[in-house]
C-alpha cells in the first residue's frame, strides 16, 4: 500500500482524530492543519485541532474557530489526546517543538501518531512518518496527501484555502529555492477547486498598524547594521523598544526578509527580547549561505537552510558581540 493510501486508511479506521503542529504556530503550520481538518471532515470522520498557543494575528480573517489552544483550553485538549484513536503530527520533526505540556500528552498517548513534515533530522517517534526535506511547506505534503490518495475531487475552497496560505507563507510568496515544478502543479489544483489566490494575497498583506509600520520603519532606519565584508544584516531590538513602538505578535515577521532583500545582502539576522530571551530569525540566500546550522551549534535552534530560528540567555550586547564573532566561521567575503 502507498504511503499515502496507508495514511488515508488510518483516517476512515479512526473516529477520534486530533491535529497538532508545533509551538508559535505560522501560516503553514496553521494552514496545513485547517487544510487537513477539513479534508478529513469531508470523509465524514472527526477530527479536532489542538494547539500549543494561538494563531497569531495577521491570520485573523482565517476562520480559526475550530483551533482549540492549550494554553487557554488545557483541560479540553487534554481529554482530547485521551480519547484520540490517531493523532497527527504537523510541521514538526520532535516532539519537544509543542511544548513542555503537549508533549507530554503526545507521548503519552499509546494510539498511532502520524508526522507530516518537511524539516530536516525528523526524530523517530511517530508510527508513520512523511519526512519530505525538499518540500517547500508542511501543506505542500497536505495537498499531496488529498490527490495522491484518490480524492482529489474533494479538494474545494474551503480546504484548498488554507493550504494555498501555508504554500505562500513558507515560500516567502514563492521567492525561495525549496519551489518546485510540483508546487505549482498543486498550486494550479488549487486555484481550479475555488481558492481566490488574490484574497489571500490581500489579507496577508494589507493589514498592517500603523505601530507596525513605525516599528519597522525605527528597526531599519535606527537599528539596521550592515556587515559590509559578509554581506550580512543583522537587526536588533529591546525589550524597551518593542513597547515603545507597541509590539504585537507577527510585527517582527517579515524583518528578516525586509533586509534580506537589500542589495547584495546575502544573510539577514533580527535579534527581539522578548520573554525575558532574545530570539532570532535568521534568513539567507542559497545554498553556500546556510544558516540552519549556526542556528543549532550556538543558538539552540535550527531549521531550513535558509530560514531558521534561535535563542540566546546572554544580554543583547553579548549576543550581537557572540554572533559577529562567528560570521567569520560561517560565511565567506563576499560569497
Amino acid at each position: 500500500m502507498h504511503l499515502y493510501e496507508q495514511i488515508q486508511h488510518e483516517i476512515l479506521a479512526a473516529s477520534h482524530i486530533v491535529i497538532t503542529a508545533h509551538k508559535s504556530p505560522d501560516g503553514d503550520s496553521v494552514g496545513s492543519s485547517l487544510g487537513l481538518l477539513h479534508y478529513i471532515e469531508k470523509l465524514g470522520r472527526k477530527a479536532f485541532i489542538c494547539h500549543p498557543d494561538p494563531a497569531p494575528d495577521f491570520l485573523a480573517w482565517l476562520d480559526v474557530t475550530p483551533i482549540l489552544v492549550m494554553t487557554e483550553q488545557p483541560a479540553v485538549i487534554t481529554e482530547h489526546f485521551q480519547k484520540a484513536d490517531l493523532i497527527f503530527c504537523l510541521d514538526y520533526n520532535a516532539t519537544d517543538r509543542i511544548g513542555t505540556d503537549m508533549q507530554a500528552l503526545l507521548e503519552a498517548a499509546t494510539c498511532k501518531k502520524i508526522m507530516i513534515d518537511h524539516h530536516l533530522n525528523p526524530q523517530d517517534f511517530a508510527t508513520i512518518t512523511v519526512s519530505e526535506t525538499e518540500v517547500c511547506s508542511t501543506s505542500q505534503l497536505i495537498c499531496e496527501l488529498i490527490e495522491q490518495s484518490g480524492n482529489i475531487t474533494l479538494l474545494d475552497e474551503t480546504i484548498g484555502t488554507p493550504l494555498y496560505l501555508g504554500i505562500l507563507t513558507d515560500t516567502g510568496t514563492f521567492r525561495f529555492s525549496s519551489v518546485q515544478p510540483r508546487t505549482h502543479e498543486l498550486l494550479g489544483k488549487l486555484l481550479a477547486a475555488g481558492v481566490k489566490h488574490h484574497i489571500v494575497h490581500e489579507n496577508l498583506n494589507d493589514t498592517n498598524t500603523a505601530s507596525r509600520l513605525r516599528l519597522q520603519g525605527y528597526a531599519m532606519s535606527e537599528k539596521l547594521d550592515i556587515i559590509e565584508d559578509y554581506q550580512v544584516a543583522i537587526i536588533s531590538m529591546t525589550a524597551q523598544e518593542l513597547e515603545k513602538y507597541k509590539y504585537q505578535k507577527g510585527d517582527l515577521d517579515l524583518l528578516a526578509n525586509l533586509a534580506l532583500s537589500i542589495k547584495g545582502m546575502k544573510v539577514a539576522m533580527v535579534f527581539s527580547e522578548r520573554d525575558g530571551i532574545i530570539k532570532i530569525s535568521f534568513r539567507s540566500k542559497g545554498k553556500e549561505n546556510p544558516v540552519n546550522i549556526l542556528a543549532a551549534e550556538h543558538f539552540n535552534g535550527g531549521g531550513h537552510a535558509n530560514a531558521s530560528g534561535g535563542m540566546s540567555d546572554l544580554s543583547m550586547p553579548d549576543t550581537l558581540a557572540k554572533i559577529k564573532s562567528l560570521i567569520p566561521q560561517y560565511f565567506k567575503v563576499g560569497v
